[in-house]
């Protein structure tokens, strides 16, 4: 089977999932989107409001920064990569679908079978893990991202690196932070691994 054709039939798997409480609140589920043939995989934590109507990861304020850093950064179309969460379906507060939160310990235990399903059906060339949560999910560590990010580490044999989360940058100054740059050398090290030139 192709690799579109597994990851097709992942995804009508994980829209039927009533594995957690999660499936209870969803509006849609987020499974990913981008090339089946990536060499670059982002996992953000979770969907947010956005990404839960829309059925799509990082489409609203993170997800413009995130790809203004794929297109304008890297230099590839976004679509090129790949791009999901540790979780298909938006965690809150309370289950009240007001304020955001990181995915639960055994949230995480049920949903993540998809996500190590998706890393095994791509096979990219690197993982760019996206703020704590993803980055201690897949690095099992319980080191926070500032300690981290930029610093190389490795998941089934793919070298993974960790940076900060678009949504945290934005909270930080946006355009502005000093976060950006941090972000962006994390990503010259990426674009290094996977052969793509940086322009000076």
């Amino acid at each position: 089977m192709a690799k579109t054709d597994e990851l097709n039939h992942l995804s009508k798997e994980v829209e039927n999932c009533t594995l957690c409480r999660l499936h209870s609140t969803r509006s849609k589920t987020v499974f990913g989107e981008g090339s089946a043939e990536a060499k670059i995989m982002f996992i953000g934590e979770g969907p947010g409001k956005n990404e839960d109507i829309q059925g799509i990861p990082f489409c609203g304020k993170a997800g413009a920064l995130l790809t203004s850093i794929i297109e304008k950064g890297i230099r590839i179309p976004r679509s090129s990569v790949y791009i999901c969460n540790l979780v298909k379906c938006r965690p809150t507060v309370d289950l009240k679908m007001i304020k955001d939160r990181p995915p639960a310990d055994d949230e995480l235990a049920e949903c993540s079978k998809y996500l190590i399903k998706q890393i095994e059906i791509i096979k990219p060339e690197v993982i760019v893990t996206l703020g704590s949560p993803a980055t201690k999910y897949i690095l099992k560590t319980k080191d926070g991202i500032t300690s981290l990010r930029g610093k190389w580490g490795e998941y089934m044999g793919i070298p993974v690196m960790p940076t900060f989360h678009p949504s945290y940058v934005i909270r930080n100054g946006g355009e502005k932070s000093p976060l950006k740059k941090d972000v962006w050398n994390d990503i010259k090290l990426v674009m290094e691994r996977v052969g793509i030139p940086i322009e000076v």
